[in-house]
């Protein structure tokens, strides 16, 4: 892919990554992902985050393309995980940039990731300005969205956000535009990216969302370094709005139901769980771990009020995919959310309590008991998960009038 001129003298100048599938270690990536960076030319030309260090090279001929590497002056550093600061320092070899521009913060970041000793580093903060020319761009701190030394850059003579991990998805396409792509595609990746890194900073989401408004910056375009980008005013709307609406964790009037089983009657459980729910009017997904990807729980978690986890009980606890599955989503606060547990056992019975204790944690309100069975489920204990599938579709049918 050629670089590609957003606006005059604005250009993309990332890495595209079809293969890329497992995102930071811990989010799968069904779609691939991209390393957005943007140059912008004027009587300063100025290069804005990089892309991960084994994609140096590409994005250094992307560049050489529009403007030869010796000839940017300034290089703006709006977070230093790796996957956008990887290639600073091959950047820095091959620039010799009058001046390096991060967050306060950064400088942090940027001296635990790079020997950065002779490096002409400026750190700045919200409401610092420099002049690149005809062009101003504006800083603004995001502390916690999702590092200490996020922030934001904006051109308002471009009306153009360059807005780093907030915004941004995991897709890999031959386009890089949002309004070029499918939007239920496209929304279910914002979810995907949202509930699975962004989500515990929902608070810090909203306060920058305000404050963006109370600098009522005038946007037509907003450019996150991962995925596509929103280049209409009505796109630019709808990915604000989804932000907030994500950030504000309303219940939704949806159940998950996920469990992992040894010999089935964890299943039959969960099934009756679902029944109960079906019964109070309340819609669920089910899902057997040993079939989807903790992260995959979190974008379902996007669409849902409820949540009732289900283990046998093993070696006194809990299975172990379960264990994972809550341990990562406990990570990621989600909040509003009522639930309950289920699951059977042999002959110790410990993993429902267990299940019961980390959603007590999580703040998660359980309106019924945790249901448990001894060996195989008899009608009694069938008949209580569907009790426990209903008391929780109830309680979230009323929470969501």
């Amino acid at each position: 892919m050629t670089p590609v001129e957003l606006k005059k003298d604005i250009f993309w100048v990332g890495a595209v990554n079809f293969g890329c599938h497992d995102f930071h270690g811990y989010s799968i990536a069904p779609r691939g992902t991209s390393y957005n960076a943007y140059l912008i030319k004027d009587k300063k030309n100025v290069l804005l985050d990089t892309v991960q260090a084994h994609e140096a090279e590409v994005m250094a001929a992307r560049l050489e393309l529009t403007i030869p590497a010796e000839k940017i002056d300034y290089i703006v550093v709006n977070h230093l995980e790796p996957d956008h600061a990887g290639a600073l320092e091959y950047m820095v070899r091959r620039c010799k940039p009058e001046k390096i521009f991060c967050s306060v913060a950064g400088l942090k970041s940027m001296a635990g990731y790079f020997n950065i000793n002779g490096w002409p580093v400026q750190a700045v903060k919200t409401g610092d300005v420099i002049n690149i020319g005809r062009r101003n761009i504006h800083f603004i701190e995001t502390r916690m969205l999702h590092w200490p030394d996020s922030m934001l850059s904006y051109i308002p003579e471009e009306k153009l956000l360059i807005s780093n991990d907030a915004f941004g998805q995991n897709i890999a396409a031959s386009f890089i535009y949002a309004d070029q792509a499918d939007r239920s595609v496209l929304t279910q990746a914002i979810e995907e990216y949202f509930f699975n890194i962004v989500l515990p900073f929902s608070p810090q989401v909203l306060k920058t969302l305000d404050l963006a408004a109370e600098l009522k910056l005038d946007l037509d375009m907003i450019a996150p370094d991962h995925g596509l980008i929103f280049r209409t005013p009505e796109d630019v709307a709808f990915i604000l709005g989804k932000y907030r609406e994500m950030a504000l964790q309303k219940p939704r009037k949806k159940a998950l139901i996920f469990y992992d089983t040894m010999w089935h009657s964890t299943e039959l459980l969960a099934k009756a769980v679902a029944d109960g729910l079906d019964k109070s009017g309340v819609p669920y997904r089910m899902m057997f771990l040993k079939n989807h990807h903790h992260s995959e729980l979190m974008t379902e978690l996007a669409r849902c009020g409820a949540i009732l986890a289900g283990s046998p009980t093993h070696n006194n606890g809990v299975m172990p995919l379960v264990s994972a599955a809550l341990t990562y989503i406990k990570g990621l606060r989600p909040q509003n959310l009522l639930g309950g547990a289920f699951g059977s056992y042999g002959w110790s019975g410990e993993a429902q309590n267990k299940i019961a204790d980390i959603l007590t944690e999580m703040k998660v309100e359980q309106p019924a008991a945790p249901v448990k069975c001894m060996f195989r489920p008899q009608e009694a204990d069938l008949t209580a998960a569907a009790a426990l599938g209903q008391s929780v579709g109830a309680a979230l049918a009323e929470r969501c009038r």
